[in-house]
């Protein structure tokens, strides 16, 4: 669908011209397709007319034809097929594809593409193999199970849909070769000790040689171990149980 595709333009982790992330570069010319997170298409049935491959992510993607005649993309979960059938709804069936709000969904369900904000798009759970499960209700609040075994809370007002997403043997994909990372806009990684001193703090030296230093460090001379960020953050009250 031309409509719902957009160059993407490839800016090669620069910015301004000057490189602010390193190892990019290089990669395939793509389009981006527009997927619909939000799910915000109510009460319309729509129908899956194709099953695509969308290089931007690591799982295929649907192209639902509503009963309106408007066409959208969303991500495909697994055992969702070409003429299924699905909805978004405040309250639906409890089948696979259907969007509903967690407040009406069943515990124990398993769910992708959960919204952390209400009306704001689905942020939890889009990525291969992922299905997060509905543990219990509490006041104005889910409990979902990550993949990872955490354990947070989520409005129940979020928008969410049924089923995990499939293509989970990605996992273990092997690239089998240097070009394919090179088309992936992936550049080779050179480490700071095989680098002259101007370029990196680990450069430098005859030979063969270490770092040089107390603690490995970035190229810029900041500590590259221990605790370099601060932990606290916002979100900390809505997890239950930590993934550790």
């Amino acid at each position: 669908m031309k409509n719902l595709k957009t160059i993407l333009k490839k800016h090669s982790g620069r910015s301004k011209g000057r490189v602010t992330v390193r190892g990019q570069g290089g990669r395939h010319k793509r389009y981006y397709r527009i997927i619909d997170f939000k799910r915000d298409k109510f009460e319309v049935e729509g129908e899956v007319m194709a099953l695509e491959y969308d290089p931007n992510r690591n799982v295929q993607i649907a192209l639902v034809k509503y009963s309106d005649g408007e066409h959208r993309y969303i991500l495909a979960p697994k055992g969702l097929a070409v003429k299924n059938k699905v909805i978004s709804k405040d309250k639906t069936e409890n089948k696979t594809g259907n969007a509903m709000r967690l407040k009406n969904m069943t515990v124990g369900t398993l769910i992708h593409n959960v919204e952390l904000v209400p009306g704001k798009g689905g942020q939890l759970g889009r990525s291969a193999g992922v299905g997060l499960q509905l543990l219990a209700k509490e006041g104005a609040f889910a409990h979902l199970k990550m993949p990872s075994g955490e354990v947070r809370m989520v409005p129940l007002q979020s928008m969410a849909t049924i089923g995990s997403l499939g293509n989970e043997e990605i996992r273990q994909r092997v690239l089998g070769k240097a070009g394919r990372s090179r088309r992936m806009g992936i550049r080779p990684t050179v480490r700071g000790v095989a680098q002259d001193p101007d370029s990196h703090p680990h450069g430098g030296g005859e030979g063969r040689s270490g770092i040089g230093r107390k603690k490995p460090m970035t190229k810029y001379g900041r500590p590259a171990v221990g605790k370099t960020r601060n932990k606290k953050k916002y979100s900390n009250r809505f997890i239950i149980k930590r993934r550790k």
